[in-house]
């Protein structure tokens, strides 16, 4: 770094950020050379010219790195009106970094349209569809150390690929799960595909579903002819056989959704002498079990 125009035989005195200067150095007259150079080398260096201490220059160092070869990829999620490409560095470069945005289809340039919100994308509409050759993009990073190219080909079919569905269903496309089991945590993701070019997109994000069951709704009235008359238990004999109801505790078993437990539970208790009847017209079970 020079310190201004002073004469080569100019005795100065460098500080950084305001503090002297550690980092190794030579200093011949009015320059100074810094022996290693990293980020913790960035700063703000200041001489001044001995023996009065009078500033004489300033210089904002910012330390940056050539750029290596961008990556480059490419899809159409808005086929067939058109496609974009992307890029980025595997590796920063510390300092602004422009990048040149090239794209050719049959040896014939095609108009690049910078997005206004990810300045590391460009838009690009198809020419034609359905041809045989191939689209050709060229991305070239350039700062002021240097510059790099990475160049890719592809046909249009291989980067027709949908962005992930939105997990709102539309009313024209829904979908209905029957064998869910209630109270189990279901982890649903839909993905789409063009139905004549390209290939699937990726997974949407998660939702998580709960099935659950409806509480049964209680019955609001019964008739005479509907009730099932309580059986009246007699004495105890020393041996009940199974099947005969022996006692007068009742239990009453309602709605559809407890169906299968009732049939289960009537078949689990049967052998200590339990009695159900089905009444069709209240969807009802009345159980009687022996004390």
């Amino acid at each position: 770094m020079q310190c201004g125009s002073l004469d080569n035989d100019a005795s100065v005195t460098w500080k950084v950020n305001g503090t002297d200067v550690k980092a190794r150095r030579r200093e011949e007259g009015p320059r100074l050379i810094l022996m290693e150079v990293n980020m913790s080398s960035n700063g703000l260096y200041s001489c001044f010219q001995n023996p009065d201490g009078q500033r004489r220059d300033q210089i904002n160092l910012r330390v940056g790195l050539p750029p290596k070869e961008p990556q480059v990829t490419c899809r159409s999620n808005t086929y067939p009106k058109g496609f974009y490409c992307s890029w980025h560095l595997q590796h920063p470069t510390y300092i602004p970094t422009d990048f040149e945005v090239d794209v050719q289809h049959n040896q014939r340039p095609l108009e690049v349209t910078r997005d206004e919100v990810h300045k590391n994308r460009c838009h690009v509409k198809f020419p034609e569809l359905f041809t045989s050759f191939p689209y050709r993009v060229n991305v070239t990073a350039v700062n002021s150390l240097g510059r790099a190219s990475s160049a890719i080909s592809f046909e249009e079919s291989s980067i027709v690929r949908p962005t992930p569905p939105d997990v709102e269903l539309s009313d024209s496309t829904s979908h209905t799960i029957t064998d869910a089991y209630a109270g189990k945590e279901y982890i649903i993701q839909l993905a789409a595909k063009d139905m004549e070019i390209g290939t699937w997109s990726d997974w949407s994000v998660a939702v998580h579903a709960t099935p659950w069951m409806e509480e049964p709704k209680p019955i609001t009235s019964t008739t005479e002819s509907d009730i099932i008359p309580e059986t009246t238990p007699g004495p105890p004999s020393a041996a009940p056989r199974v099947g005969e109801p022996t006692a007068a505790c009742s239990t009453l078993l309602w709605s559809t959704h407890l169906l299968l437990a009732c049939v289960l539970l009537s078949i689990m208790w049967y052998v200590t002498s339990l009695q159900c009847y089905f009444n069709a017209s209240h969807s009802l079970i009345l159980c009687e079990k022996g004390s």
